[in-house]
């Protein structure tokens, strides 16, 4: 049974959410502060947490940065009344791996909950060896396994984000070419995105830091300035 943590001050709120968790039979630990929160993360190893922006004493993108200088990795879905590009990013920027603005539909919700919640549960049990003999894309020292979604590095599996391997995905299967922020944003993300083109500089900022030895100076996602981005193969300095 998957425990899922949820952060929000409004209680009614958080009770509306427990209900429906619990009916789909997750274990449910309810925070209503910004510290709270923290303490009980790192208390009860959730598997994945819902967290409101707006927080009593910390707020929620400060929890979700504390957490993930923690190294506390399981997901985390942000619940957010700001619907604005500047509080998408910022809550990116801090390691949330999705955002629900309020008010949300509770099936949309639990959806998104299911889906980071197999990602995960794939990601701790696929072995390597499987997604080779399978549907997988090679590029260097990477294997991206597309039935599966999950991406190793050096036979090592990546903690990625349902985003970020779409993206990554994306990426390999057109190396080679440059892609402009927006054909990515259109391609990868949706039609609901278009316009809100630095969601994909934080995306690709994150996803350096999980793939290159060096983030710094990236050896495979190249940055062609004025123009967009570029998936190579360190080993050729070409496509797959």
């Amino acid at each position: 049974m998957a425990k899922i943590l949820v952060v929000d001050d409004e209680q009614p709120i958080a009770d509306i959410l427990k209900f429906n968790l619990e009916k789909e039979g997750y274990e449910v630990v309810c925070a209503f502060d910004g510290q709270e929160a923290i303490d009980l993360a790192f208390s009860e190893k959730p598997d994945l947490i819902l967290l409101d922006l707006m927080l009593p004493l910390k707020d929620g993108m400060d929890v979700c940065r504390e957490l993930r200088a923690g190294k506390l990795h399981m997901p985390i879905i942000m619940l957010t009344a700001k619907d604005t590009e500047l509080d998408k990013v910022l809550g990116l920027e801090m390691g949330a791996d999705d955002y629900v603005t309020k008010p949300f539909s509770t099936r949309e919700l639990l959806a998104r909950v299911k889906a980071h919640l197999r990602r995960v549960a794939k990601l701790e049990t696929e072995p390597e060896q499987q997604a080779q003999a399978r549907n997988g894309i090679r590029l260097a020292n990477l294997l991206i396994d597309q039935d599966m979604y999950v991406v190793y590095k050096d036979g090592e599996a990546l903690d990625l984000t349902h985003r970020e391997f779409e993206l990554v995905q994306y990426l390999v299967r057109n190396s080679g070419k440059v892609m402009t922020r927006e054909h990515l944003l259109q391609a990868v993300w949706g039609y609901e995105y278009l316009g809100d083109v630095r969601t994909v500089d934080v995306t690709i900022r994150r996803l350096r830091e999980k793939i290159e030895d060096d983030p710094s100076k990236p050896e495979y996602i190249i940055t062609r300035r004025g123009l967009g981005y570029l998936m190579r193969n360190p080993k050729t300095g070409g496509p797959a």
